[in-house]
């Protein structure tokens, strides 16, 4: 019987050429030997100033940290920022999941880059309240801005904070106007009651919608409607252009429905492209004259004071949970009020009374 032809493939190995290391371990243990060194709040602080990205991305990690260490810290890098800070525009952009708003985000920093700007994107990911998780995909989605070294895309996690922002996105804006980031852009995770928080930290408000998603007009919360600054019909592109123009009709209409604005400035409606990038100019140009406006008549100052002192009582709210949470006496006592409440023996009223007493008799 004659011998059968073996047939080998040339995708195989020879013997004894081991593969190449996809990773370098050398590099991989430079990169280990980096984060073990923790720079001082002055190298933090001068790093942002001078511009370096790793820096800021260093100090925005620390102001996210719950250790009390990370937080004295943090304080000391934030204070030494804020001389700096205040000169950008801080723009907020909300809207249904599904609008598009990271490709429009990306159309529209890329338009504002080459005018010149240096944009700081901040991007918020809803947490699973299941897994506690992120994916964090907006560097990802971004693919082009994140290219372009006068933007900075930072994803973060909204964690349990309500309002559609991340617990520490305050704070963040001023490491990034400290770093010479002159517009800043907040996209949250999304429209709902909740999704109001973004509006207490931003100058001008931008609510994007899509056309063909039911009802116009009972789409999505009044509250949202009343605090949107401009309201822009996004995709309109294609076949879709008849319905984004239709839907700009019934938003103008219902515009009229609601009181003036104490900013003096009228809402606009109007359509755009982030994908042909029809009508981003005109998304600028909004909001170049609301400034103006706004600028003109003080509203612009007067709500940046007004937002200062509302961040103020919202970091004493924070801080005092935290300090409740991690106090040792309420930790022992937590498992077993809980366990008294859930099996009746004392109400959930009587049961925060009590834990409250104790915290606060120290």
């Amino acid at each position: 019987m004659a011998n059968k032809k073996v047939h080998t493939s040339a995708l195989l190995e020879k013997a004894g050429i081991p593969p190449p290391e996809s990773i370098s371990s050398s590099v991989v243990n430079e990169i280990q030997q980096f984060r073990k060194v923790q720079p001082t709040s002055k190298e933090l602080v001068d790093g942002i100033l001078n511009g370096n990205v790793t820096a800021l991305s260093r100090a925005i990690t620390l102001i996210e940290s719950t250790n009390a260490t990370h937080v004295e810290k943090a304080n000391e890098v934030i204070n030494a920022c804020l001389p700096y800070a205040n000169k950008s525009v801080r723009i907020g952009i909300t809207g249904v999941p599904g609008v598009g708003k990271s490709t429009f985000i990306e159309a529209f920093g890329k338009y504002l880059t080459g005018l010149g700007k240096k944009v700081a994107v901040l991007a918020v990911d809803p947490s699973s309240t299941i897994s506690h998780g992120s994916i964090l995909g907006d560097k990802t989605r971004m693919e082009e801005l994140v290219k372009d070294k006068n933007a900075y895309i930072r994803p973060s996690a909204s964690g349990e904070t309500l309002g559609g922002v991340a617990r520490k996105t305050r704070e963040t804006i001023t490491l990034c106007e400290a770093a010479g980031f002159d517009t800043i852009i907040i996209e949250t995770v999304g429209v709902g009651q909740s999704e109001t928080a973004v509006h207490s930290m931003v100058d001008f408000f931008l609510l994007l919608k899509i056309s063909g998603a039911g009802d116009e007009l009972q789409g999505i919360k009044r509250g949202i409607m009343e605090m949107a600054d401009a309201i822009v019909i996004n995709k309109a592109d294609g076949d879709n252009i008849k319905k984004a123009n239709l839907a700009k009709t019934e938003f103008n209409r219902a515009l009229h429905l609601f009181p003036a604005k104490k900013s003096g400035w009228i809402p606009t409606v109007s359509t755009c492209s982030a994908i042909t990038k029809e009508g981003i100019e005109e998304v600028w140009k909004t909001i170049l004259k609301f400034l103006e406006v706004t600028k003109e008549n003080n509203y612009f100052f007067e709500k940046r004071k007004v937002q200062n002192l509302f961040w103020m009582m919202e970091t004493i709210n924070e801080q005092l949970k935290l300090n409740f949470y991690n106090d040792p006496e309420i930790q022992k006592l937590l498992d077993s009020t809980k366990k008294a409440v859930t099996t009746d023996e004392i109400s959930p009223f009587a049961a925060a009374q009590l834990l409250l007493k104790k915290h606060f008799k120290k």
